[in-house]
């Protein structure tokens, strides 16, 4: 029942830290994917390529330095893109394998470098996330003990205060009962008088 979610959890958990390897890797297999079909040493493939990764560099260095500071992920969107662009063109142009593996591991380890900031971020948030909730939940549990505590002292007291009149009561009928008990005799020593129905007769 369990193996299934925990599939999906590391699955979860993998995906984001593979995801830049995967996305330089199927560009370099598309750039010699099209370098075995004809863009070998094709000038107008190349131009194509180099004024679409300017094209999206200019628009990631727009988004960069847009009012405000500007949009963080269009901005590496955008360059992702230009470098892949660049990636796929230089893939498709030469003619051995070393340049474009070359610059396939320069634009994972660049595209590894901007991601793990992003981690680190995502972290921090989650690690601040985290820690208020528990702090919430610490404040939470913490009024809930102190009206636990309130409640439970003041229903001890109320049957303290029940259990003290009922004592009192049973100690003025028994009182009341007891043969030659003259309260009378009581008021005249001093003694508070006892309240009207409670007299022997």
């Amino acid at each position: 029942m369990n193996e299934p979610l925990i599939q999906h959890h590391w699955v979860a958990l993998a995906a984001p830290r593979v995801a830049p390897a995967l996305a330089t890797s199927t560009v370099l297999i598309l750039g010699r994917i099209w370098n075995a079909n004809g863009a070998e040493h094709s000038t107008g493939n190349a131009a194509l390529m180099a004024v679409l990764a300017a094209g999206a560099a200019t628009a990631g260095a727009f988004a960069a330095g847009g009012r405000g500071g500007g949009d963080g992920v269009l901005a590496a969107t955008a360059f992702a893109t230009s470098g892949g662009l660049a990636l796929a063109g230089v893939a498709g142009y030469a003619d051995g394998s070393s340049l474009p593996i070359l610059l396939w591991a320069v634009a994972t380890a660049v595209a590894y470098g901007i991601a793990a900031r992003y981690w680190r971020t995502d972290r921090r948030d989650t690690i601040a996330h985290t820690r208020q909730t528990t702090v919430r939940r610490e404040e939470h549990g913490h009024v809930e003990r102190v009206e636990a505590l309130r409640a439970g002292a003041q229903i001890e007291a109320a049957r303290a205060r029940a259990a003290y009149a009922e004592q009192l009561a049973t100690a003025l009928v028994t009182r009341a009962a007891l043969p030659h008990f003259n309260p009378q005799a009581l008021t005249d020593a001093g003694l508070p008088e006892l309240p009207a129905g409670t007299e022997h007769e």
